[in-house]
């Protein structure tokens, strides 16, 4: 079994005051495995309930949201299902195929005597079905995004020693260089885990077997997996039906994004699509391929100014997928060799920049970048902390960062920001700005403010005389 990040805050969502988890994210990335699993490790008893492959259990969610009696109307379904109070784990897998059951969970959450966790790969999808007649739980579920496997999470399962890892953290954080021996292996680590990724199974494949063709056939197999549902959605009668137009321009977008990647300013191009339809019709497929988890997008900026969400153009961005392991399997097939020998900077820096988006993604980090109108300055990446708009530039190589010297050098124009440099080298620094190895990238915390707030005592408050 795979070590994931995501377990621990599963036992924290457990052994705290909760209510039902919906945990949404791509298709196969492990989803169900991880609750179902949970629930063999931390409950006497687990009902599992596949929404999608069992249609006739959703019956019992139409009638009136009495727990007792959806428990009675799962059994009939189920007979093997029981149900102990204080001891059971109810899992509703692909809750988005059936809406009653996610309006019924207000209802288990009010009864309390059972856990219920559900996954899903489609909410928030548009069009996927009709709204909810009955009602979306709001504040009575609560929600958290999987997503394919980090570096950090990929070195874990190699054996690595914890001590190791938080040697690195540190060395990173305190700005010290790594020793040479585990820079090395970190270093060779990463160029596999840009060839691999994140998917589980194709993770598991690598460490059962090492043999990158059959993890390069698995990634292919996986993503026509998922082109498959592509435009998947729900009518009237809850039957499935395939949306053919989006599915043509999901997939036409999908396929453009290598060559959308390979170019200079990597700035997404409708014109690059290869479909019918103008942008906006062709903005659907690359929407649809946004929530359903495959791709993110990063925003260019009107100026270097905090909060950036306030400066970012809609309209001009870059997009990139999740797992770059899998935009890596839409390349030649020279492609893995040509990393492994220490070589990223083919596709112009399109692997490394993706590697550092998507590891923006999965510590929660909005993605933004700087382009200037002229053309130049460019800055790969911007984000937020402490009130404070941080630079960060990706070199495939060790090359000179021309434009954060640029504009670290125009304070007047520009503004003061921290800057950061990911390259394939060791940490350093520079004049205003620190440089890290590309693998550190994977080692970032989620910066998480204390927002817990004084108390205002108002009790002896008195009208003035």
């Amino acid at each position: 079994m795979l070590k994931r990040d995501i377990w621990d805050d599963l036992v924290a969502w457990k052994d705290r005051e909760h209510r039902p988890l919906i945990i949404r994210g791509l298709r196969q990335i492990g989803k169900t495995f991880i609750v179902r699993e949970f629930g063999k490790q931390y409950y006497k008893n687990t009902v599992y309930i596949d929404l999608r492959a069992n249609q006739s259990v959703h019956s019992a969610f139409d009638g009136d949201f009495s727990v007792d009696r959806m428990v009675m109307s799962i059994s009939a379904s189920m007979p093997s299902a029981r149900f102990i109070p204080g001891e059971t784990l109810i899992i509703f897998d692909e809750i988005q195929d059936c809406p009653n059951a996610r309006s019924s969970l207000k209802y288990w959450s009010l009864d309390g005597r059972y856990d219920v966790m559900a996954t899903g790969s489609f909410l928030g999808v548009k069009g996927f079905r009709k709204p909810y007649t009955r009602g979306v739980p709001v504040g009575y579920e609560e929600q958290v995004t999987m997503y394919p496997l980090s570096f950090r999470e990929f070195v874990r399962n190699t054996g690595i020693n914890d001590d190791i890892l938080e040697y690195v953290g540190r060395s990173l954080k305190e700005h010290t260089v790594v020793d040479k021996t585990i820079h090395e292996s970190l270093r060779a680590l990463y160029y596999q885990y840009l060839i691999v990724g994140g998917m589980p199974e194709a993770v598991n494949e690598f460490f059962d077997k090492h043999d990158l063709n059959s993890v390069r056939d698995i990634q292919r197999r996986i993503l026509s997996s998922i082109q498959d549902d592509f435009g998947r959605y729900k009518d009237d009668n809850g039957k499935d039906k395939i949306n053919e137009t989006l599915k043509l321009r999901a997939n036409a977008c999908l396929s453009s994004l290598p060559a959308q990647l390979s170019k200079e300013y990597k700035k997404f191009q409708y014109s690059q699509v290869e479909v019918k339809g103008h942008s906006p019709e062709k903005a659907e497929g690359l929407q649809y391929l946004e929530d359903v988890g495959l791709v993110i997008k990063a925003y260019n900026t009107t100026e270097l100014s905090y909060p950036l969400e306030g400066v970012k153009k809609p309209s001009e961005f870059k997009a990139y997928f999740i797992d770059t392991g899998l935009l890596v399997s839409q390349m030649s097939d020279d492609v893995p060799a040509r990393i492994l020998s220490g070589d990223i900077s083919s596709y112009k820096g399109a692997i490394a920049e993706n590697m550092v988006a998507s590891a923006f993604a999965v510590n929660g980090r909005e993605l933004f970048y700087f382009h200037a109108s002229s053309g130049s300055p460019e800055l790969d990446f911007l984000y937020e902390k402490n009130g404070e708009v941080v630079i960060v530039e990706c070199k495939a190589t060790n090359t000179k960062n021309t434009s954060m010297r640029h504009v670290i050098s125009n304070p007047k124009k520009y503004g003061i920001h921290p800057a950061e440099k990911y390259a394939d080298t060791n940490v350093g620094s520079g004049e205003g700005f620190y440089t890290y190895p590309l693998y550190a990238i994977g080692f970032m915390d989620v910066s998480k403010e204390n927002n817990i707030v004084p108390v205002i005592n108002v009790a002896d408050l008195k009208l003035p005389e």
